[in-house]
């Protein structure tokens, strides 16, 4: 099975549809958001998916209502900080990040096959122990990490969950 992922698209719909075109192309069944939509109507873009839509919540995300009420609109699923999961016999954490102690714990715990987060705005494909983490970036053009850098390249990831590889892709 493909799955998407995508974080941080903070408003950027010029972006989102690129990545949306991917996700479609490449025939997800699934889409995980690692959270920072900002604009609930950003959640809206979603319903040009094939997939489904899956998310958290991120540390930007003030509009909590509006957001869940579009994922319901789209029949996404919206978790809150953090979503605990299964999908083609992996088991899957997902957050946003907001918290590098947190993020860290969820990967030591070796409780999941998969861990999945944004935040950052930083690209990340580490194995530790038995724990695949990923962090596809800033799906966001040019916007600012949190250290203050430009992340020129806005990306996505499409993991084949089969294989257990993956790609992270420039939108």
């Amino acid at each position: 099975m493909n799955l998407g992922i995508i974080s941080d698209t903070h408003d950027d719909l010029l972006s989102l549809k690129s990545a949306i075109k991917i996700f479609n192309e490449r025939k997800v069944s699934h889409v995980i958001h690692a959270g920072d939509y900002v604009f609930p109507g950003v959640v809206k873009e979603f319903k040009h998916l094939n997939g489904k839509l899956i998310g958290v919540l991120g540390n930007n995300d003030g509009e909590k209502f509006g957001l869940l009420k579009n994922f319901q609109d789209i029949d996404g699923e919206l978790h809150g900080e953090f979503c605990d999961l299964e999908l083609d016999n992996l088991k899957i954490a997902i957050y946003h990040g907001t918290s590098n102690k947190m993020t860290e714990a969820i990967i030591s715990s070796q409780l999941y096959d998969l861990v999945i987060h944004g935040h950052t705005h930083r690209k990340r494909n580490d194995k530790i122990g038995d724990v695949l983490v990923l962090n596809p970036g800033c799906a966001h053009r040019d916007f600012p990490n949190i250290e203050g850098e430009i992340e020129t390249e806005p990306s996505i990831i499409i993991l084949d969950t089969t294989k257990m590889s993956y790609q992270f892709i420039r939108i």
